[in-house]
């Protein structure tokens, strides 16, 4: 980077950070963040001018660098981690901020550098102090993947929440936009300004390995009407950046596009009626963000490209058809899917042609940021189009305040993350969620004080959170796991401990044609215990699970989602979710066993 082209050739202005008439890294205030932010977002021009100052003072080199989206290993902005190193030849996040002048970073417990929001907040902190250090100066977009639910990275003490399809179940756009609200809130206090949220893709395959529960529905309308109440949670109540995802939509695929490229068969007409709403409803709601996905889509693009690298979708598509004027970033460019056809290099430059603005995670960095210089050099690019992209990022930043106020008060960070009013109103809309399914021989509810339960099936963690919620109901409660491919010896060691117990409750996640946990049940349902099936991640396990009395579906395997499943179970609440999607049988999928709006109650 320091010998690069670029740097020779242009390492010439000090950026004007301060001349906006305020230094970038003062403290956060104390008041609402939505109301801090509400004077950036007036038609004063301010955000314009600021971008427009910045672009003038900053060198061709700091501009690419203020399209890419970083991370680094470690809890630490100064610490020091080898695998920084092997990636970036930068050992911590405050040296590869100096290098690469990045104009986000992103925070991910798979990456450890999340494990508590006070530390959070500190590294959040830290990697502010080390953008202001740089040669531009200009404070970082700090991002993560807080969709709750399955795709969590910050867990308690933060305020959970069960997730999108849970949200579904409830129906209420109050709810979900509450549930948005605090998310942004807590997160804002972290020092975080992004989150890659909402998931507003439509599930319409069951088999779905990447989606599933990360979406409200399979309903077009219902998925509509709820990304944009999350996305006004996240921007009006909370003031954080929302990213609605996986541009065009990334419902209908049996590939994961973390391992695969994907490929979407639906027709120009199906898209614009099933995947496209949800985006558009994003957009009319002033979503900042849209994120690709790194999918095939034939109807739109016939090249074989994913989406991330078209510019008939991307441009085309994303920006001319739905009139999204605002910041388009890549999915993870470490993702097998964009890098299946084209070199780490090549995706990078590819991806800016179609139209991106930021890039986000290249799996070689170096690589990437070196080919778009090459593509510079030979003209290629432009620094005409590499202006487009920053100034929208720059423009984002300044309405999103980061530019005036890039630091949070760790002191404080504990009085808003977690607090009992957010903790109350998750469990409140959590309640609203969990559906009843099946219940036949009044299998629920069950007065389970005195009695001997059972809790076997998925999840270690997820069973002795359920056991501790029933025992504190005065149930003896306990938990043995089995996984999600249990063995002929789990299944013989569950159904022994079920023949003592009084009541048993097996934990279903994703039950394919194929899984043993189809065995499991049919074993337990055998026993003469008072069985309870729940699944606790896609609702779809009841169709490979025969006629069982009872079935319940959560969504999720959060701690709200299985604290709300003991007060369902033991009759503390009357369920009032209803299937946000179609259950359909997997010997005839025209025959719908259990419609959307199905739902039983007491």
């Amino acid at each position: 980077m320091q010998n690069s082209p670029i740097r020779r050739r242009l390492a010439v202005a000090t950026a004007l950070a301060l001349a906006i008439g305020a230094s970038p890294m003062m403290a956060a205030a104390a008041e609402p963040a939505a109301a801090r932010h509400a004077d950036q977002r007036g038609p004063n021009g301010s955000a314009e001018q600021y971008a427009d100052r910045m672009l003038e003072s900053m060198t061709l080199e700091q501009k690419v660098g203020q399209m890419f989206i970083l991370f680094a290993y470690g809890p630490t902005a100064e610490g020091e981690d080898a695998r920084n190193t092997a990636l970036y030849g930068e050992a911590s996040a405050a040296d590869i901020i100096e290098e690469y002048e990045p104009g986000g970073f992103i925070l991910f417990s798979a990456r450890d550098n999340v494990t508590d929001p006070v530390q959070v907040a500190t590294l959040s902190n830290g990697l502010q102090e080390a953008a202001e250090d740089a040669g531009a100066g200009i404070p970082l977009l700090i991002s993560t993947d807080q969709e709750q639910g399955l795709v969590t990275r910050i867990g308690s003490p933060a305020t959970l929440f069960p997730g999108n399809m849970a949200l579904g179940a409830g129906r209420s756009e109050k709810d979900t936009r509450k549930a948005a609200a605090i998310t942004g809130e807590e997160l804002l206090a972290m020092g975080i300004q992004q989150n890659n949220a909402p998931d507003a893709d439509v599930n319409v395959n069951p088999d779905n390995p990447v989606i599933g529960v990360r979406s409200f529905s399979s309903d077009p309308d219902l998925v509509s009407r709820l990304t944009a109440a999350t996305v006004r949670g996240y921007q009006d109540d909370a003031g954080i950046i929302a990213t609605a995802k996986h541009f065009p939509g990334h419902g209908d695929t049996a590939t994961d596009s973390h391992t695969g490229l994907p490929v979407i068969t639906h027709t120009l007409e199906e898209w614009q009626q099933i995947d496209a709403p949800p985006f558009q409803a994003a957009i009319d709601a002033g979503v900042a963000s849209i994120m690709t996905a790194h999918i095939v889509v034939p109807a739109l693009d016939d090249s074989g490209d994913p989406a991330t690298l078209s510019k008939k979708i991307v441009t085309g598509q994303l920006r001319e058809a739905l009139g999204f004027e605002g910041v388009i970033v890549t999915d993870g460019l470490e993702m097998a899917g964009v890098r299946q056809q084209y070199g780490d290099g090549e995706v990078a430059v590819r991806a800016i042609e179609a139209g991106v603005d930021q890039l986000l995670l290249p799996a070689a960095p170096q690589v990437a940021y070196a080919a778009i210089d090459e593509a510079l050099e030979s003209g290629r690019l432009t620094e005409d189009r590499i202006d487009e992209s920053v100034r929208r990022i720059l423009i984002m930043k300044h309405e999103q305040g980061v530019t005036q106020e890039a630091m949070v008060d760790v002191d404080r960070v504990m009085k808003t993350v977690g607090k009992r009013s957010h903790l109350r109103a998750a469990e409140k809309i959590t309640d609203a969620t969990t559906t009843v399914v099946r219940n036949d021989d009044d299998a629920l509810p069950v007065a389970v004080d005195g009695k001997s339960v059972l809790v076997t099936g998925y999840g270690v963690a997820t069973g002795q959170t359920l056991a501790g919620e029933l025992t504190a109901r005065g149930a003896e409660a306990t938990a043995f796991a089995t996984g999600t491919a249990p063995t002929a010896a789990q299944i013989d060691q569950a159904v022994a401990a079920a023949q003592n117990s009084d009541v048993t409750v097996v934990l279903t996640n994703n039950v394919s044609a194929t899984s043993s946990q189809r065995q499991l049940v049919a074993a337990l349902d055998a026993t003469d215990t008072h069985l309870i099936v729940v699944a606790v991640r896609n609702p779809y396990d009841i169709n490979r699970l025969g006629d069982v009395d009872g079935f319940v579906a959560t969504y999720s395997y959060a701690a709200p989602a299985l604290a709300s499943l003991a007060r369902v179970i033991t009759g503390e609440i009357s369920p009032s979710g209803t299937l946000p999607v179609d259950i359909r049988s997997t010997e005839n999928p025209d025959e719908i066993l259990y419609p959307i709006g199905h739902g039983l109650s007491w």
